[in-house]
């Protein structure tokens, strides 16, 4: 069997991974979300959005591979191929994903070097937070109306960056709604950050601030209300590694140098 040659990408992280590897020319369709590389935008058709999709200028394109997300996007790929198609949570999960799109286009050897220089990212960056003896807790949130908070890989490196993510045991839910939080536990959890990541519209910290009762909790007593954009961390792919683990890190470092957070 030959690597596919007409690979359409309804996600973005399988985009950057293929430019990464060099394997561009293969890609004939991408989300209308995709923004990295930015010159993916003008050199690629956008055949979707991101829970719907161009049926039909899909067909055109005969693709002979679709790349999809598949519990958000199930209908997009009931119509296409009809099958399901496994979705990325774990870290270990994104390196396989870029080793098994690297094998499919006949890079097998590139993609294993970069899930390598990937995974030894996520190393460093743990035994530098082992060393630095000081654990802010943290609640990612992925949405606000309802509150959702972060998914599995988010989860990892909000540990690999220094911090305790507070609702690490919702992380590894099989669907967003397994992750929906109250105010009531946020205020409990008592953590020293929050990070925003509204899924495409803007994060609005004062907005937050105002919930009820929010007022007592650290990361808002102290103004730790941070946003990371989701192009960086809520894709499973490389930018979550490389751009989105670097936020984060610098987010917590800031918050230990602030000496806001308690010893853990």
């Amino acid at each position: 069997m030959f690597p596919p040659e007409r690979i359409i990408c309804l996600t973005e992280e399988t985009v950057e991974t293929l430019y990464l590897l060099g394997e561009e020319s293969r890609i004939v369709g991408i989300s209308g979300y995709v923004v990295r590389p930015p010159r993916a935008r003008r050199e690629k058709p956008r055949v979707s959005a991101f829970t719907s999709a161009d049926i039909p200028k899909i067909l055109d394109l005969k693709p002979d591979l679709v790349l999809t997300f598949s519990d958000l996007q199930a209908d997009i790929a009931a119509a296409l191929i009809r099958a399901h198609v496994d979705v990325q949570r774990t870290i270990t999960q994104i390196l396989d994903m870029i080793r098994t799109l690297g094998a499919l286009v006949g890079a097998a050897d590139r993609a294993d070097r970069l899930a390598g220089e990937l995974a030894a990212t996520v190393g460093f960056a743990r035994k530098r937070a082992v060393q630095s003896g000081m654990k802010p807790k943290v609640y990612f949130e992925e949405w606000d109306e309802p509150m959702i908070s972060g998914i599995g890989w988010v989860s990892e490196l909000i540990e690999a960056a220094g911090g305790i993510d507070v609702f690490a045991d919702r992380a590894s839910g099989k669907s967003a709604k397994d992750r929906i939080v109250t105010y009531q536990e946020v205020i409990r959890n008592e953590p020293d950050i929050i990070i925003g990541s509204w899924c495409g519209k803007k994060f609005r910290p004062e907005k937050l601030a105002m919930r009820p009762g929010f007022d007592r909790v650290p990361a808002v007593k102290y103004g730790a209300l941070h946003e990371i954009k989701s192009p960086l961390i809520l894709q499973p792919g490389p930018a979550a590694l490389t751009d989105g683990l670097a936020a984060l890190q610098a987010i917590i470092a800031n918050a230990i140098s602030r000496k806001t957070v308690a010893v853990k």
